[in-house]
């Protein structure tokens, strides 16, 4: 009991003193790597369901409609990048599942040059995370999960290796119609660092609930993330107070008070069950919409939408993530189950 008391107090030590915003090392932890999770927002872990990606994002949702699912990820992104996931899933005893997962990112092909633009050759950099998960059914009601990934990035002679660990625990009720969870995601640290000094893992601890509709086909869903940091705000450290030209006041710089800080902590996210087929899904986070925003144009920033076909073999996935007036993602996935196709 003590160790157990010991790991959680590192591990919630080690979330409290994470950092976003580009003062984190693997960028690739915090992608959205399947279509559904696309169309809700991207911080989409609150439904219990046969999709084996949800259970690769929290793997305390893990369950025995995931045994033998396998789905292929694929997104559509702007120029060279090239990101995915494959992922299976496997039932080993009653109670017991397990899932291994590949995450990838390929940054396309390009120029090496000296410090004076002088071509020497190309390179192709590329990160990948290599995942293993498992996830225990308590009782009727309670799940737990937990992951283990290893980390590689490999940029042109820059090469670091890492480890991270997601943990998170899930309540269902009886009908299926309300569900909590809690998860601590990207837990970790570096092997070996860039240069001189190790930078922290996005750690991000959330917590979601969802409600389905008994009678009608909708499921509200709705997660608080980066609960381990309050101010996600970003302050530009060159801007300076300005002088209003009519009254000679000083304005000072405006930064972020506590309802806008609240705000950027959550993810809204519908999906449409309007038959057993055809699924529609909407989500929206703030805090995307204030981080890629254009101040000139926002736009739909931060809104998302997607689409679910489920036929008897297979699904196909499209989700769509609107950043701004300058960039959007497309995101696509395959999903099967093996078992299908033996009977």
């Amino acid at each position: 009991m003590k160790n157990i008391s010991l790991l959680i107090a590192l591990l919630i030590a080690s979330v409290a003193f994470s950092q976003t915003g580009g003062l984190n090392s693997y960028a690739l932890l915090g992608l959205t790597y399947n279509a559904r999770s696309a169309g809700l927002a991207g911080n989409f872990i609150t439904a219990k369901d046969y999709d084996i990606n949800l259970g690769v994002a929290n793997p305390s949702l893990l369950n025995s409609q995931m045994h033998q699912a396998i789905s292929v990820s694929q997104a559509i992104y702007a120029g060279r990048i090239n990101y995915g996931m494959f992922s299976y899933g496997h039932q080993i005893k009653e109670k017991h599942m397990i899932a291994g997962h590949v995450r990838y990112v390929a940054y396309g092909k390009m120029t090496r040059t000296d410090k004076n633009g002088v071509e020497m050759g190309t390179f192709s950099p590329f990160e990948y995370i290599l995942g293993v998960g498992y996830g225990y059914q308590i009782n009727p009601l309670f799940s737990v999960g937990a992951n283990v990934n290893i980390i590689g990035s490999h940029l042109e002679v820059y090469n670091s290796y890492g480890m991270s660990v997601d943990l998170s625990a899930t309540f269902l009720n009886k009908s299926e119609t309300f569900l909590a969870t809690a998860l601590f995601k990207n837990v970790g640290f570096q092997f070996n660092k860039y240069g001189t000094k190790r930078a922290p893992l996005p750690a991000d601890f959330q917590l979601g609930v969802s409600y389905r509709l008994k009678h009608a086909p909708f499921r509200f869903s709705i997660v608080y993330h980066h609960v381990n940091k309050w101010d996600l705000s970003y302050n530009d450290p060159t801007a300076q107070p300005t002088v209003d030209m009519l009254t000679g006041d000083t304005v000072p710089v405006k930064k972020a008070k506590f309802f806008e800080k609240l705000g950027q902590h959550f993810s809204y996210q519908i999906e449409i069950l309007a038959t057993k087929n055809i699924h529609f899904r909407a989500g929206f986070d703030y805090y995307t919409r204030q981080a890629m925003k254009l101040e000139s144009k926002p736009g739909i920033a931060g809104f998302t939408f997607g689409l679910g076909l489920h036929f008897r073999k297979i699904s196909f996935d499209y989700g769509f993530a609107f950043y701004s007036k300058a960039g959007f993602n497309n995101m696509i996935t395959l999903s099967s189950n093996l078992g299908a196709f033996r009977k």
